[in-house]
């Protein structure tokens, strides 16, 4: 028979290393410059990327948030009406990874918003939390 610390040194070795700082979920820093009255947020399709979220609900939030209106481009860049800068719009990114993304339970990004009788729910991946959105 295989003793507990045989067994806890295999369960060990076996277990993935997990790199980096703890804080794995970075979302690029808005790239921004204007154009006219627009304001051209040049990597919005990477933040996208990032958040793993449709470009529809984050550009209607982004909306929401700086009072404006946007439309995305043949690019995939997102063209706000107005003088916006990129701490402004880093803000309002930051705010919607906190209520769409990232898990109320456990914190990590690891989540997919769901429709459920109707309400929009946050689904966590990592800890199995379930959590009513305000979108």
């Amino acid at each position: 028979m295989v003793d507990y610390d045989e067994q806890l040194e295999r369960a060990l070795d076996e277990t993935p290393d997990i790199e980096g700082s703890g804080d794995r979920f970075d979302v690029p820093d808005p790239n921004v410059r204007q154009e006219g009255n627009a304001t051209v947020y040049e990597n919005f399709q990477a933040t996208l990327d990032r958040l793993g979220r449709e470009e529809k609900h984050v550009l209607k939030f982004v909306q929401n948030e700086l009072g404006t209106s946007a439309q995305i481009d043949e690019k995939g860049r997102a063209r706000l009406t107005g003088s916006f800068s990129a701490e402004r719009i880093a803000n309002a990114i930051e705010e919607y990874t906190e209520q769409f993304v990232r898990c109320p339970e456990c914190g990590l990004p690891d989540t997919q918003l769901e429709r459920e009788n109707g309400a929009l729910m946050l689904r966590c991946e990592a800890c199995g939390a379930r959590a009513a959105t305000s979108g």
